[in-house]
């Protein structure tokens, strides 16, 4: 009779009361330690990528927007020496500019190990307001045709982010775990991957800058759409061979970018000068 009560003590909890709340925090402790460690955890330090990233900050770009001034408040833009580089100062590593004359390309695998993979942050409809030229880099390199799918530019090619330049860059010179890492900092991300999965996988399998521009040729004369878009580009790329000292299969999309803008400069100005005269 009344075996299957507990015993209450006058001076305290019962023996399986106390067991039964000390399995309990066991429990607790257990779940705690099994769940998944979060990106936002204070006490936690960010992952550092294995490539060193750096950029150059102009200022150019919505801070809350920017995926530049992101990925330096995780704590992943770290060159050796500096987190964000000056105008004046050199990189030795890859440095995506649209000055650069080849595509990067697995060539380049061996010296971003070694130096690192850098950026410029800018705004695209301020190009011209960057002094590419004095960003002091022996290694300057153009990126192949892409689309963006960040959320300022989605759909626009050529126009990406920092962070989807660093990656495709890392991607296409076979360094995927790191271009894992930064992009997996953004919500949207992971579309990057999703709009490119086919093309990138193209591009990481290219031994050099010709092949990739090849391989880059090839994809947009296979899709309608873009080829009528690009129409003009490739004109451009043809007649303007001579004047920039590039052969006709290394002249890329982004590179033409920044010559469009001077020359849309220069038809304005030709057509106020025509309507003053009339």
């Amino acid at each position: 009779m009344g075996h299957g009560r507990a015993r209450r003590s006058r001076h305290g909890p019962s023996r399986r009361a106390l067991f039964s709340s000390k399995l309990e925090s066991q429990l607790d402790e257990n779940r705690e330690s099994s769940l998944p460690i979060h990106e936002d955890d204070i006490n936690e330090e960010p992952l550092a990528p294995i490539i060193h990233l750096a950029m150059w900050d102009f200022g150019q770009c919505d801070v809350k927007r920017c995926t530049g001034r992101k990925l330096a408040r995780f704590g992943l833009l770290k060159d050796k020496i500096k987190l964000e580089l000056r105008v004046n100062s050199g990189f030795g590593g890859i440095v995506l500019s649209p000055v650069g004359t080849q595509c990067v390309s697995k060539e380049d695998q061996f010296l971003i190990k070694r130096k690192g993979l850098a950026v410029v942050d800018c705004s695209w409809a301020r190009l011209k307001d960057v002094p590419f030229v004095k960003l002091r880099s022996p290694a300057p390199r153009l990126l192949p045709w892409l689309v963006a799918a960040n959320p300022v530019n989605y759909g626009r090619p050529c126009e990406l982010s920092c962070v989807e330049a660093l990656a495709a860059a890392m991607i296409i010179c076979g360094e995927d775990e790191t271009a894992n890492l930064i992009l997996g900092k953004f919500k949207w991300g992971h579309s990057f991957f999703i709009l490119h999965v086919e093309l990138l996988k193209a591009y990481s399998k290219c031994e050099n800058g010709a092949e990739i521009i090849s391989v880059q040729n090839a994809w947009l004369s296979s899709n309608s759409r873009t080829q009528k878009s690009t129409a003009p580009c490739e004109d451009v790329g043809s007649d303007s061979g001579s004047d920039d000292g590039l052969p006709p299969l290394e002249e890329n999309l982004n590179h033409l970018m920044l010559e469009e803008s001077d020359d849309r400069e220069e038809e304005e100005e030709t057509d106020d000068e025509a309507v003053e005269e009339a």
